[in-house]
């Protein structure tokens, strides 16, 4: 009998959790990832990798279950990497997608095309309750440019306006089967993988 290893996904996001087991599933054979009701911390780490840690470690305590968690955004090098971990809440208090696309769009109107290089990045952390050498963290990284407009009608956030390295379609043009072939998401949920296997009964 295949044995069902149990992990909850420190997020209330309905989509990412359905994203994640579409990702986890074929890496991690009877793999049963729970979707998490409790207590969220306040995201104030310095880097994706903290703010993931933090969700993570937050939901292990709560639930005594191993969980795994990602912090994630969107970096363009001719802003130093901005917004980065600040990508969901850059468009002001609205912290809606349009606002954080429309502002970022703006501060890129004199940016020539070859200078709009950017980068989706994902931190994909796992912590296990009441063990030594709990916690573990891998970085994926989608390589692309920043549009000039938003296209498509798929993905969330910054989809519409991000061009992965090698299409010319944006993210939010691709299916959610191309996407998650390529996304920084499935490369740093991808490396973690192996962990979970090793470490998750």
């Amino acid at each position: 009998m295949a044995v069902t290893r149990t992990l909850v996904l420190a997020s209330h996001n309905a989509h990412k959790l359905e994203e994640l087991r579409r990702i986890l599933g074929p890496l991690i054979p009877g793999i049963e990832l729970i979707g998490y009701d409790g207590p969220e911390p306040v995201e104030n780490g310095l880097s994706f990798a903290d703010n993931a840690l933090l969700k993570a470690r937050a939901a292990a305590a709560h639930t005594g279950l191993p969980a795994i968690a990602d912090d994630s955004g969107v970096s363009v090098d001719v802003l130093g990497g901005m917004p980065g971990i600040f990508s969901a809440r850059w468009g002001g208090p609205a912290r809606s997608d349009r606002a954080n696309v429309d502002l970022l769009l703006w501060q890129l109107t004199d940016v020539n095309d070859d200078h709009r290089a950017a980068g989706f990045v994902c931190a994909a952390a796992l912590v296990l309750p009441d063990v030594d050498d709990n916690e573990v963290c891998r970085v994926g990284v989608w390589p692309g440019k920043i549009a000039r407009e938003p296209r498509g009608e798929h993905g969330f956030g910054y989809d519409p306006i991000f061009i992965p390295e090698g299409e010319t379609r944006s993210a939010a043009e691709l299916s959610s089967e191309e996407k998650d072939q390529l996304s920084h998401r499935t490369r740093a949920f991808g490396a973690l993988a192996p962990e979970i296997r090793d470490r998750v009964a």
